[in-house]
This record gives structure tokens, sequence and C-alpha cells, in this order.
């Protein structure tokens, strides 16, 4: 009997294999513009948390601010350019000595072929590189069980208002 019970757990375990091993895992690339408008009217950031005064520094360590940031398909934002989710979350900046940010957001699509759909980045961005890579960490709707990273290229700052232009370039393992 116990030789019958090993056979169909052995069986069961094979077949959950082939199952796994046919599952079609799908690759997306994607580019979107990030767009951080800090100052004006409508701005998309809203800072909520601030060192003490005696920690602060060049860098603004301990600051945290809440985005709910345009993801365009170009690079402008304007009305001519395709307005495709939002990027929504936080960053902090953690880097004492350097400027380097924690983000924690989710792009969240609202038009084209991934309305409804997100994906989640988390991760370190030391904003004064000229290339930052960050993971992937999850995703919903056609990324469900979505992971890879991004890479984050500066299109354009404005050093006295904050305001940034950021190109995302998206790779993504997914169901």
């Amino acid at each position: 009997m116990a030789a019958a019970s090993s056979s169909s757990v052995l069986a069961a375990a094979l077949l959950l294999l082939a199952v796994a091993a046919c599952a079609e895992t799908k690759e997306t690339r994607m580019r979107v513009f990030w767009h951080d408008v800090v100052s004006g009217p409508n701005s998309t950031v809203a800072q909520v948390a601030q060192a003490a005064a005696s920690n602060v520094s060049a860098t603004g360590f301990g600051t945290v601010l809440v985005i709910d940031d345009p993801l365009t398909e170009g690079p402008n934002l304007t009305a001519s350019t395709r307005l495709l989710g939002r990027a929504q979350g936080m960053y902090v900046s953690a880097g004492k000595d350097s400027l380097s940010l924690l983000m924690a957001m989710n792009f969240v699509f609202i038009d084209g072929p991934y309305n409804g759909s997100s994906i989640a980045i988390f991760g370190p961005n030391p904003a004064e590189r000229a290339v930052r890579e960050m993971p992937v960490v999850g995703g919903t709707g056609v990324f469900r069980f979505a992971h890879g990273y991004c890479q984050a290229r500066t299109h354009w700052f404005n050093a006295a208002t904050g305001d940034a232009t950021v190109e995302y370039n998206i790779h993504i393992l997914h169901d």
C-alpha cells in the first residue's frame, strides 16, 4: 500500500512539473516617461516627512515624498503626448552623503494594451548615476507574477524647481 501511495505522489509531482514546464512565460519590454512635477499648481509630489534639523544634509537625507506622477508615451508632458498611466507611491532620500533614493512605486496603466494592469518597482535609485537599475518585484493584470528590472535615465531636470522627466526602459517576465 505504501508503494502505491509513493507512486501516486511521484506521478502527481511529475504531472505538476509537466504543467509548469508548459506554462508560457511572456516577456514584455516597454518605455515610458515618468514626470515628477514638484513645482506649480499641478504638482504631483507631496513631501510628507523631513529629518530633524540636526540631521539635514545637502542630499535631503530623511525626506519622504509621496507621488502620483504621469507616465507618458513621449518625453513631453503636453496634451499631444499620450498618458499611459500613473506612477503612484513614494520615494525616500536614503543617502546621507549621496543623492540616493529608495523608490517604492506602482506603475498603474490606464491606457494602451496594459490598461488595468500594474507593475511594482521597489529598490535603490542612485540618482547621480547616468543609468540606474531597479527591480520590478510584481504586477497585476497582464503582469501577474511579474519580475524583471527597469533602467532609469534622466531625460530632463530643473535644479531650481526639482521637476524632472525620467525615461524608464522596463524588461518584465510574466505569465
